[in-house]
């Protein structure tokens, strides 16, 4: 995957989507289609090349916060509501194929095994959940957290699922068994998201205390705190061969961060006019993505520390962007209701 850091990325459309505000959105794995959750208790299916609306799922009482697809088929959808409820659609049409019910709280996350069978959800209850999704039984109620429990991410295989909480830990839990096989402990302030690396040795997971921390699955201990940032870190990610972390902060800067061997910054963006609350990688690596509440997203390249483009067409904060898996497209949202798809067609 090759990424020219001269190429500039185009708005190509904007899609305006919801009467209220935008939640969260979702694209799939080849970047033609991309779901947004509303405030209007809908989520919606749109068509990237074109920029038409696929679908609209309607069947949830109150707001559609949480949505994802099954990668990498892309043919089955989950929303998680604040009704209480996760719902599963057929991509190509609108029809409910079942509704999971057991959370007594607000539904925040959710997300597919990576073997399809099971989804897994977390929410303001306390709790994640495990549910079968052909008999819509619930497995396993995931118990251990004191507070609102606001990510979670399956393992590459299935076996290891994390959760991350207001109450400043990272559960990691045995999906077979469903017991939790330890609370990882060390962040002094509610945990902002928490995640994997490729190959499931590592777990980064940033935090309001201002702080990132990378945790070693096979000891399950804390192997370095970072320390750099002014402010609370919102968004920290891996890119996809795990040896390069970003995160992204309140102080109005994303930092590089070299995780093979021996961890050290490597670099610090600069440019934003307000705190960036979402930060991601082009796939080959060499640019970063982040999405900021000046209603605009940047590219950096990450061997000189750049910044290579402002993206702006947003009127109001950015909430969340990311690349498509070729990385020839960006998709951006606001809560300004709109999403816009951004090209670079000669990246290759």
């Amino acid at each position: 995957m090759k990424a020219d850091c001269s190429q500039r990325y185009e708005q190509f459309k904007v899609l305006d989507t919801h009467l209220l505000p935008i939640t969260n959105i979702a694209i799939d794995k080849f970047g033609t289609r991309c779901l947004t959750g509303s405030y209007d208790r809908t989520c919606k299916l749109w068509d990237i090349k074109s920029g038409h609306e696929m679908c609209t799922y309607r069947g949830h009482e109150n707001v559609v916060y949480a949505v994802a697809f099954n990668e990498p088929y892309g043919d089955k959808i989950l929303t998680g509501s604040f009704d209480k409820t996760i719902k599963l659609w057929a991509s190509a049409k609108d029809d409910c194929m079942g509704t999971y019910r057991g959370h007594s709280g607000e539904v925040v996350g959710v997300a597919f095994t990576p073997d399809q069978t099971s989804l897994g959800s977390c929410s303001t209850d306390h709790t994640a959940r495990l549910f079968s999704i052909n008999s819509g039984q619930e497995l396993a109620t995931l118990r251990g957290h004191d507070k609102e429990v606001i990510c979670l991410r399956f393992s590459t295989s299935g076996q290891m699922l994390i959760t991350g909480s207001f109450d400043n830990t990272i559960g990691v839990w045995d999906t077979r068994t469903h017991k939790l096989i330890t609370r990882l402990k060390g962040h002094e302030e509610e945990v902002s998201n928490c995640l994997f690396n490729f190959s499931n040795s590592m777990i980064a997971s940033s935090s309001l205390d201002g702080t990132a921390k990378l945790w070693d699955v096979r000891t399950m201990t804390c192997m370095h705190t970072m320390e750099s940032h002014d402010d609370e870190v919102l968004d920290v990610t891996f890119d996809y061969t795990g040896t390069k972390l970003a995160t992204a902060s309140g102080d109005k800067t994303v930092k590089l961060w070299v995780v093979h061997g021996a961890i050290q910054l490597l670099q610090t963006f600069r440019g934003h006019k307000d705190e960036v609350s979402k930060v991601s990688f082009h796939p080959s690596g060499k640019l970063v993505l982040s999405g900021s509440r000046d209603s605009t997203c940047r590219l950096w390249q990450t061997d000189t520390g750049s910044c290579v483009q402002v993206l702006t067409g947003h009127e109001d904060e950015i909430f969340s962007c990311d690349f498509n898996y070729n990385g020839d497209t960006i998709i951006s949202a606001s809560k300004d209701r709109s999403c816009c798809i951004w090209r670079s067609p000669n990246l290759d």
